[in-house]
């Protein structure tokens, strides 16, 4: 009997894949970033309605470094990344499969009163050199900012990609998110909050998700986007790793991944 833990809360879905040996025994998990999560959760869906004999589980982020750890070891088989794999990853045997490109988003709280910001306004903002939306032309409050650890796959894009970000020295009033879902929940609930993250179609729900120099993430001028991949390791691919990958990687997959934000990887 197939059992999916798509519709359990979070905190549920951590207690089920730190439970040791259980949750990888229970089936086929595909573990790791946080970026684009919704979407594969979606993908994983459709993936469950074609083949529910495969218990499948998209558990929540530990991180693509958690994710490239837990099959390095072997303890789960499939694992989802959000940055290129290094050399000695790869050298270790880890094979790389690409599905999808995620543009990296900035979000505020609708209180912040701005939807557009050009890019040297966001080095402004996180340097703290700007403390209040109403310099921007927004809302008389003050600016909460919420950044991500050096290593977040988004970050790294930013500082690659974003006018501005290679050098950018963060503020030191700003609160570092440990997770994607991290930051969002924290530019939904806390007011003045500014945030950035991989971008889905849900993020406009709840959020003001900016324009960059003009440019909303899902124009094909936007700069910034992640590389959202499966990985497993060399030699251990079996029939139910097999169809899943090729289930995200089919016209099904592609239609999901477009109506997140996303650009299916093709080839």
């Amino acid at each position: 009997m197939r059992r999916s833990v798509f519709g359990l809360a979070v905190s549920l879905g951590m207690m089920f894949f730190h439970t040791g040996g259980a949750a990888a025994d229970a089936g086929l998990n595909v573990v790791g970033t946080g970026d684009g999560l919704e979407m594969l959760r979606e993908i994983g869906e459709g993936f469950a309605g074609q083949h529910p004999e495969i218990e499948l589980s998209i558990p929540p982020s530990i991180g693509s470094g958690g994710g490239i750890a837990a099959v390095s070891s072997g303890a789960e088989r499939l694992g989802r990344v959000a940055r290129p794999l290094k050399e000695s990853e790869v050298g270790s045997g880890l094979i790389y499969i690409p599905i999808a490109k995620i543009p990296s988003a900035v979000f505020t709280h609708p209180s912040s009163g701005v939807s557009a910001l050009s890019s040297a306004d966001l080095v402004k903002l996180y340097s703290g050199e700007i403390t209040n939306w109403s310099e921007l032309g927004g809302a008389d409050l003050r600016v909460k900012l919420v950044r991500r650890e050096d290593a977040d796959s988004t970050l790294q894009v930013l500082r690659g990609s974003m006018p501005g970000w290679k050098d950018l020295k963060f503020s030191a009033r700003s609160k570092t998110a440990v997770t994607t879902q991290d930051a969002i929940n924290t530019a939904m609930n806390v007011e003045g909050a500014i945030a950035f993250g991989p971008y889905s179609r849900p993020l406009e729900s709840g959020l003001s998700v900016l324009k960059v120099d003009g440019h909303h993430p899902t124009d094909d001028s936007y700069p910034s986007a992640v590389t959202l991949a499966l990985i497993y390791k060399d030699g251990t691919m079996d029939d139910e790793m097999e169809a899943f990958v090729d289930f995200s990687r089919s016209e099904k997959a592609h239609a999901l991944i477009k109506n997140y934000g996303g650009v299916p990887v093709t080839n």
